[in-house]
């Protein structure tokens, strides 16, 4: 049995995880379109590339990762037991990426909404978030 912890363990692990086309990704994809609205992704015109972008409506969709963007739910808080203060920094990095990206997204007067990971498994709750975000005109 391989060690859990070796470099090249964790490399392949690493290497496994996407950027685009996620799990809660494609579940955000399949609610937006369900509602009727059509929508572009991962345009790279614009800051922070968005999941989601709905031109029509000047409003995009990026959904984080709990881990990756430390949210505040119990995946986000998750401290890595190696490389601590490697991973803490990256992870850190993209908070004020995302902080920086959101800003001029409004400036060049987009509308984002930033969904969560963790919210992906309450389907009602992502809709709910998801009406009042592409209603609300």
């Amino acid at each position: 049995m391989a060690d859990v912890h070796s470099k090249r363990t964790r490399s392949y692990n690493m290497s496994q995880i996407r950027g685009k086309d996620t799990k809660p990704e494609l579940v955000v994809r399949s609610l937006v379109h369900r509602m009727g609205y059509r929508f572009r992704l991962h345009v790279k015109g614009l800051p922070g590339k968005p999941d989601l972008v709905l031109p029509r409506h000047q409003k995009v969709i990026f959904v984080h990762g709990c881990y990756w963007h430390m949210h505040r739910c119990r995946y986000g808080r998750v401290v890595p037991k190696t490389n601590t203060e490697f991973w803490q920094d990256k992870r850190q990095g993209n908070v004020d990426r995302d902080r920086r990206n959101l800003r001029k997204l409004r400036r060049l007067g987009w509308r984002p909404l930033v969904l969560w990971e963790c919210w992906t498994r309450d389907i009602d709750r992502i809709e709910q978030k998801l009406s009042e975000f592409l209603v609300d005109e």
